[in-house]
C-alpha cells in the first residue's frame, strides 16, 4: 500500500488513543511567579485521540469508534460527552489510576503550554485490544501519546499489526515534540514504522528529521511513510509523498482564542474527508477549515459538546 492514495477507504474510523480532562486556563497577562495571575478557567473533556474522534464525527463520518483507558473518577462523564458528540466509545476503566489530566495554559495570543499527567492513558494494554474493534473499519488512527510509555506502546503496536493484517490503513499523530525528544527520535520512528499516514505538526516534523524547514522535513518523512501531512498552524498544511511536496494548502483565517486541539480538529476532519473518498489536498483543506473553527473558542472539541462530571 503505497502512494498518496494509500489511505482512501470506506468504512468506520477506529481511533485508539487518549481521553483526558482538560483544565484550560486563559490568562491575558504574563504569568506572575510567586503570586496570582488572573485567568478564566474551565474544565472540559479532551485528549488527542478523543478530540480527533469527535471532529471526525462532526465532519461527517457516521461510524467513529474510540478505544481508550480512563479512571473511575470521570469515566461516566467522558462516555456521555463522547456519545453526545457522535462517537462510540469503548472506555476501559482503570481500577487503580485516575483519568489523565492536562492543564492548558493559554496566553493572550491563544498559544498554549501543557502540563500533562497521563494517568490511565498510558496504562492501555494489549489485553484491552480486541480484533473485533476492526469489524467494518476503513481506517485506524493512533494517538502518538500511546507510544511514549509502556504498556500503551505495546497496545498501539498490537492495534497497528492487527489493522495491517487486515489491510486497514493506519495513521499516526506524533503528538508531542517534547515527548519525542525525551523518548528519542529513533525509538519513536521504530515504534510507528509501518504507518501509512503520518500527521506531524511543524515542530514534530523538524525534530523527527533534524531539518529546520517544515517543507524539507515533511518531504524527508514521506520517504519513510507513504503520505505525510504536516500542519503549520495558521499557515496551513503541507502534503508530501515519495520524498516531495505534493500540495501546499493555505490556512483559513480565524480570530484565535485558544489553539488547544486545533491539530486534532485538522486530523479528524482530514480523516473524515479521506474516508469519504477525497484526495489528500482536498482533505487537508477540510482539515484547515476545522482547525480554524477550533481556535475560535476555548477547548479542543467541536462546539456543543458536553462537559465532564464525576458520574
Amino acid at each position: 500500500m503505497t502512494g498518496p492514495e494509500a489511505s482512501v477507504r470506506t468504512g468506520a474510523l477506529l481511533v485508539v488513543g487518549d481521553v483526558v480532562t482538560d483544565v484550560v486556563a486563559r490568562h491575558h497577562t504574563p504569568l506572575a511567579p510567586a503570586t496570582d495571575t488572573a485567568a478564566a478557567i474551565v474544565t472540559l473533556p479532551g485528549g488527542a485521540g478523543a478530540n480527533v474522534a469527535c471532529w471526525a464525527a462532526r465532519s461527517g463520518t457516521r461510524d467513529v469508534r474510540l478505544l481508550a483507558r480512563v479512571g473511575a473518577d470521570a469515566a461516566e462523564g467522558h462516555e456521555r460527552a463522547l456519545r453526545a458528540a457522535g462517537v462510540r466509545p469503548r472506555l476501559v476503566v482503570d481500577p487503580e489510576v485516575a483519568t489523565g489530566t492536562v492543564v492548558c495554559l493559554v496566553g493572550a495570543d491563544g498559544e498554549r503550554t501543557f502540563l500533562t499527567d497521563s494517568g490511565a492513558v498510558v496504562r492501555l494494554s494489549p489485553a484491552d485490544w480486541s480484533d473485533g474493534l476492526l469489524a467494518g473499519a476503513g481506517h485506524l488512527h493512533l494517538s502518538g501519546y500511546l507510544f511514549f510509555a509502556e504498556p500503551s506502546r505495546s497496545a498501539a503496536r498490537t492495534a497497528m499489526d492487527a489493522a495491517r493484517a487486515r489491510s486497514v490503513p493506519v495513521s499516526v499523530d506524533p503528538a508531542s515534540a517534547g515527548f519525542i525528544a525525551r523518548l528519542g527520535v529513533n525509538r519513536f520512528l521504530e515504534a510507528v514504522a509501518g504507518a501509512d499516514v503520518l500527521l506531524p505538526n511543524h515542530d514534530e516534523a523538524e525534530i523527527l528529521t533534524g531539518l529546520p524547514g517544515p517543507a524539507d522535513a515533511a518531504a524527508k518523512l514521506s520517504r519513510q511513510f507513504p503520505l505525510v501531512v504536516a500542519t503549520q498552524g495558521a499557515r496551513g498544511a503541507l502534503v508530501a509523498a515519495s520524498g516531495a511536496i505534493a500540495a501546499r494548502v493555505p490556512g483559513e483565517p480565524a480570530a484565535t482564542v485558544d489553539t488547544t486541539g486545533a491539530g486534532d480538529a485538522f486530523t479528524g476532519a482530514f480523516l473524515a474527508a479521506r474516508l469519504a473518498g477525497h484526495d489528500p489536498a482536498t482533505a487537508a483543506r477540510r482539515g484547515c477549515r476545522a482547525g480554524a473553527e477550533a481556535v475560535t473558542r476555548p477547548g479542543a472539541r467541536p462546539a456543543g459538546g458536553s462537559g465532564v462530571g464525576s458520574g
